[in-house]
This record gives C-alpha cells, structure tokens and sequence, in this order.
C-alpha cells in the first residue's frame, strides 16, 4: 500500500471515530441529537464517546458561576479560547436564536449566559437569527419568524445579559455570505458521512445543517481566529461536523477548528425528559406572566424527598436528585450562600419538600422573573439602534 493510500486510510478512519452515531446506554437507549429530547444520565460517558475533553474550571480565566457549579461539563478545545483571553487575542463567541416558539426555556437562557461570558472576557460576539431553519425544520414562515425575534427573542437574550452594543446580529435569510459559505460547507461532507453524523438524511435536516456549518464559520472569513460556541450537549452533531468541515477546508481558508463549551441539559419539571421549546407540558418558559400558575408548577416539580415526612426528617433527603434544586442551582439563585443552605437543609431533613419549594425554588424564581421583567422592557427600546449583518 502506497504512502499516499495510508494516510487516507488513516483520515477515513479518524473521522469514523468522531462521527459515529453517539448511543447512551441507560434504562433506555438514548440517541443524542439536535431533535430530541432525551435525558442524558452519564455525562462521563458521553465525554468519552464524543471525544470531547471534560470541562476544566482552573484552565479558564475569570470563570463564570455556571463553570463553577459544573453545568459546562465539557468542551472542544477550550484552551485555544482561554489561551486568546490570557493573551487578549482575537476570538469570537457565536450562538443563534430559534424563532420557532414566542417564548424561550431556562436551558436557553443558560446558554445566553455562557456567551455572555465570553463576550464579557473580549469576544467579537455574534447571534444569528435562525429564521430558515426554523422554516425548514419548524414550518414557521420566514416574515414570522423575524416578526418573532424583533419582538421578543432578540430583546429576550439582551436581557438575559448580552450587550446589543458589543453583538453583531443578523437573519440567516438575509445574510448571503453565510448562505454561500454554506453550499461550500455541502461539497465537502458525503451521505453517509451526514447520516453517520445525525442518524437520517432528511432534506429539512440537511438545509438546517450546512446553514449552521455557514454560521459557524463565517466569522473566519477575512482574517482567521479561535472561536467559540456555548451549546447544550444535543447541539453536538453541529459542531462536529463543523469541525471537520473546518479541516478539509483549512488549506484554503485559514479556519481554525471551531471551539465549544457543552452545558448540561435542563431537565423538565417532572425528571423525565429534557426541557425542550417544542414539548407543551414540563418547562418554565421565559418570560412567565401568569405567576400563580407557575408556582404550581413549580410544586409539581420532582424532589429528591423521601416517601413520608417522618422518614425525610430522620434520613433527610437527595438533593442531587431533585429538580427544584437543579433549577436553583443552574438558573435562579446566585448567591451560594442560600444554595448551599437549601442543600443542607435537604440532606439534613430539616426542610420537608413543600417548605424548601416555597421558601427557595418559588422565591427565588420570583426574583428571577422580576429582573427579566424589567430588563425586558428596556430591551425593547434598543431594538431600532440595532444594525444587521447583510
């Protein structure tokens, strides 16, 4: 065998092992993907299936209170990113908006956070508006979706805290340099390759696939650098197919490898699935107008309690497994000192469910909700000084 047939060999080997389809064995087999909507329960071991590294706290600069708490549990090359905030080095941080419901979901609201780090450490910040792929996956119309996202996503994510001065925004059907990057991005990944990626070569997922592939790179375009994009972990497929795509096509324009950070999923009030925009039951949707109604929900949610309250006091409960206290700690309270009470409260027994849902998860919630509320409404007013990509 020739040289030149074993190093592609070789190639064809390695991409093999980064694209195959990712199962998590758990009660039940789990497919990772962009479209559903699955638990994970053992995130080491998806570490280990997807190739990606385990999340390092102490290797990135000034971390942020979800790297601290654990909700980023891993990522792609993130000591590029740390390395280019050490040495203030050019980098950017890109995510996108879905305008497929009127509302958005507290795992999304997570992500926002996480580019809000980074645009906070000295990221050139993009969010694009993902209006033909919310056509082509979600039958929502092009003018509605940026109706949606004029009206609420884009002052949504700039009150969860993204500086609208400090972030280039801009419409997939509008911007033709990431439409023509993405028929670029198409020549370069076979069919089967796709459907070892994704699982099934459907012509909407295809289109919604190399329109994030033309996202994801464009930043590059002109003058190369690091960047990096903050997704939950069902959002992987994407960025490793960006980051083969950004190999082949690195001889002819300079791309680095994209980077990513994976947070953990939000799991839905009852523990059964994860909080997904597109499931009507089982999520906190941001924002929440009808406040009675959301607490009880929120007194729906599933605990870590034991089966009577005699036992809870003497044995105390699991506050790893409880939602409320995964909805504190990832979304509503800031502060570790009242977490860290809520904890011990738990473990100790000295709070009975009902008691720790009223006095944390519902309180603090609360507080939440007032301060989106209110950034809300000034958001609003920036939307006309806001200028698009083309």
């Amino acid at each position: 065998m020739s040289e030149k047939m074993v190093k592609k060999k070789e190639k064809q080997n390695s991409l093999s092992r980064k694209t195959k389809t990712v199962r998590v064995p758990t009660a039940q087999t789990v497919d990772v993907d962009p479209w559903g909507k699955a638990l994970v329960q053992d995130y080491s071991r998806l570490i280990k299936n997807f190739g990606m590294q385990k999340f390092d706290v102490d290797a990135m600069p000034n971390p942020s209170l979800q790297m601290k708490r654990g909700i980023i549990f891993g990522g792609q090359d993130l000591n590029v990113i740390a390395e280019a905030i050490r040495k203030k080095k050019r980098f950017y941080c890109l995510t996108g908006i879905m305008p497929s419901a009127e509302k958005i979901h507290l795992g999304t609201a997570a992500v926002v956070d996480n580019v809000r780090y980074f645009q906070e450490q000295g990221a050139e910040t993009f969010v694009l508006i993902a209006d033909v792929e919310s056509q082509a996956t979600r039958g929502v119309p092009i003018e509605e979706g940026k109706r949606r996202a004029l009206e609420f996503h884009i002052p949504a994510y700039i009150a969860l805290g993204l500086d609208p001065k400090k972030t280039k925004f801009y419409f997939q059907s509008e911007n033709k340099v990431v439409s023509n990057l993405a028929s670029v991005c198409s020549q370069k990944i076979t069919e089967n390759e796709f459907r070892a990626i994704y699982g099934s070569v459907h012509p909407s997922k295809v289109m919604a696939a190399f329109t994030q592939l033309g996202d994801i790179l464009q930043p590059q375009l002109g003058e190369p650098m690091p960047g990096v994009i903050p997704v939950g972990i069902d959002q992987a497929p994407h960025i490793r197919m960006s980051r083969d795509v950004a190999r082949r096509l690195r001889s002819e324009y300079g791309f680095f490898l994209p980077s990513a950070s994976y947070n953990k999923y939000t799991s839905a009030l009852d523990g059964s699935f994860k909080m997904s925009k597109n499931e009507s039951v089982g999520k906190l949707e941001i924002p929440e107008k009808d406040r009675t109604a959301m607490e009880k929900n929120l007194k729906k949610a599933l605990t870590g309690g034991r089966v009577t309250a005699d036992e809870q006091k003497k044995k105390g409960g699991n506050p790893e497994k409880c939602v409320a206290f995964e909805y504190c700690k990832n979304h509503f309270i800031k502060d570790d000192k009242p977490l860290a009470e809520m904890y011990q409260d738990c473990l100790s027994g000295k709070n009975l469910c009902g008691e720790c849902k009223q006095k944390y998860l519902i309180t603090y919630a609360n507080k939440f909700y007032d301060d989106f509320d209110k950034k809300f409404v000034k958001a609003r007013k920036t939307i006309g000084k806001i200028k698009f990509l083309k």
